[in-house]
């Protein structure tokens, strides 16, 4: 088994002296550095880029420079994605998102994670784990998505939460560790939010 294939499995791989994943990784940094760099209304060379590097996305898709990612092919995005300044994915695991999701600024989603003992962590050794967001999602400022986490539909995550569980549909969480705070309700309908 090639060591891309234990990343996309869910082993234990080598992803810093393994070729093939350097080169993937190079020449994903390269388009999110050209993308980085395009100016801010040449949105038709903007979205050329993604194209290139993000594995699957639907129509209204809109990422806010700076962008990084490793690889861009297990990038799944979904109708009406918005993605503010600075929006980071280690996606070495699928990371799909829903429709009508929205990012706030400084926020990750991590696939990626390392073993605990330090033997096999001093080898460079990772695994991956596919993080998914539903539909009608909305991520508030610096929030931090660890590996394997499910964020249902109708979410809403607060800001500086750190997400290492999985969220249920029509739910307000946030927290470090992030937690459901209540259900979104049809009151939620109802609040104004003049001053």
């Amino acid at each position: 088994m090639t060591e891309k294939e234990k990343m996309l499995n869910k082993k234990l791989y080598d992803a810093n002296h393994d070729r093939e994943l350097a080169q993937e990784r190079q020449v994903a940094k390269d388009l999110c550095f050209q993308f980085n760099q395009t100016m801010p209304s040449d949105v038709i060379a903007q979205h050329a880029i993604i194209q290139k590097l993000i594995g699957k996305t639907q129509e209204n898709v809109t990422l806010t420079a700076p962008f990084w990612c490793d690889y861009g092919y297990n990038i799944s995005l979904g109708k009406n994605f918005y993605a503010n300044h600075n929006l980071v994915i280690l996606d070495c695991a699928k990371v799909t998102f829903g429709d009508n999701v929205f990012i706030a600024p400084h926020c990750g989603f991590y696939t990626a994670g390392h073993p605990i003992d330090v033997q096999r962590r001093n080898q460079g050794l990772e695994y991956a784990y596919p993080i998914t967001v539903g539909n009608n999602v909305w991520i508030g400022a610096g929030v931090h998505v660890l590996p394997g986490v499910t964020i249902g539909s109708n979410v809403v995550i607060g800001a500086g939460s750190v997400v290492s569980k999985d969220i249920p549909d029509n739910s307000v969480a946030f927290g470090n560790p992030c937690r459901v705070i209540r259900p979104i309700t049809d009151a939620d309908k109802q609040i104004s939010y003049d001053k």
